[in-house]
């Protein structure tokens, strides 16, 4: 089950009218007293416009979480050229809030001990965000950044992340995880292309062996737009998310408020809703944004 809890004051609104996803009306009201209040997002791509997006909603948000695919193996621009613009937005988004930003396939750009690494994300360190390998701790919550993984060298590095996260959130009295985790979860609606599913097969033994709350992916980039697919879906008690991808300045992105336990989606067909707690029904569309948001 998804535990609500109240993680303190968070950051205000900045007087915003007009909700990120495109001309839904907000709800009257300043949000007063929340939780952690997260922005996620995936499969940028380099596409520079959605950057841009990001950096400008950033304040509104306590924490943004960016699953994976910052890059583009096809785009015009060389990968290093690419590593330096990305990580140029990094550096401006950490002075803004906290981020937490693991890998994807896309991102890989060494080859280490026979397997390929996004070693360009230690640089982002250095930036005080929290990436591959690392977890950081935001109120009462903990957010593992998980790296995308093509050998038994990382897969098994991955395993010991979560053994060592999990042990530091019994230690620690944190009441809620939450992981970044490129691939979705494989036989769920988020890893369903439309032909077949693209998911990870591990990742779901995991999620089933420690039962985080939340899990951020991206990857199958049309998952939330084709019959079969969704952008949120339950593994066990384990709320999974993939936004999805689309053209455009402004990226798909999901809003998740963790006190009260509720999750906005936006994208090019519009907003939908869904609460994270019982009674769990299908998602409803969204035509005025909660307070909170």
């Amino acid at each position: 089950m998804f535990r609500a809890r109240r993680l303190g004051p968070a950051a205000g609104h900045g007087g915003r009218n007009v909700a990120s996803g495109g001309g839904v009306p907000r709800a009257p009201g300043s949000r007063g007293e929340a939780a952690l209040k997260i922005l996620l997002v995936a499969d940028l791509h380099y596409a520079l416009p959605q950057f841009d997006w990001v950096l400008a909603e950033a304040r509104h948000y306590d924490a943004v979480v960016i699953a994976g695919d910052l890059l583009d193996v096809g785009a015009i621009a060389s990968p290093d050229a690419q590593i330096v613009a990305v990580l140029a937005y990094l550096e401006r988004l950490a002075n803004e809030v906290a981020v937490v930003v693991c890998s994807g396939n896309h991102d890989l750009d060494r080859r280490v001990e026979g397997e390929n690494v996004a070693a360009w994300l230690e640089e982002a360190r250095a930036l005080r965000i929290c990436t591959d390998g690392a977890a950081v701790a935001l109120g009462d919550t903990l957010i593992s950044a998980c790296p995308w993984w093509d050998g038994p060298r990382t897969k098994a590095a991955i395993a010991r992340q979560l053994e060592r996260d999990a042990a530091r959130l019994a230690s620690e009295g944190l009441a809620r995880w939450i992981w970044a985790y490129h691939a979705p979860p494989d036989a769920s609606p988020l890893s369903w292309g439309g032909a077949r599913h693209h998911g990870d097969a591990d990742l779901r033994r995991w999620i089933e062996r420690h039962g985080p709350d939340i899990v951020c992916s991206g990857h199958v980039h049309n998952a939330p737009f084709v019959p079969g697919g969704a952008w949120a879906d339950r593994v066990g008690a384990t709320w999974c998310f993939n936004m999805g991808q689309q053209i455009g300045p402004v990226p798909s992105h999901i809003a998740i408020e963790t006190d009260l336990g509720e999750a906005l989606w936006f994208s090019i067909e519009g907003g939908q809703w869904r609460r994270l707690g019982p009674p769990h029904g299908p998602p409803e569309t969204l035509r005025k944004a909660p307070a909170w948001f």
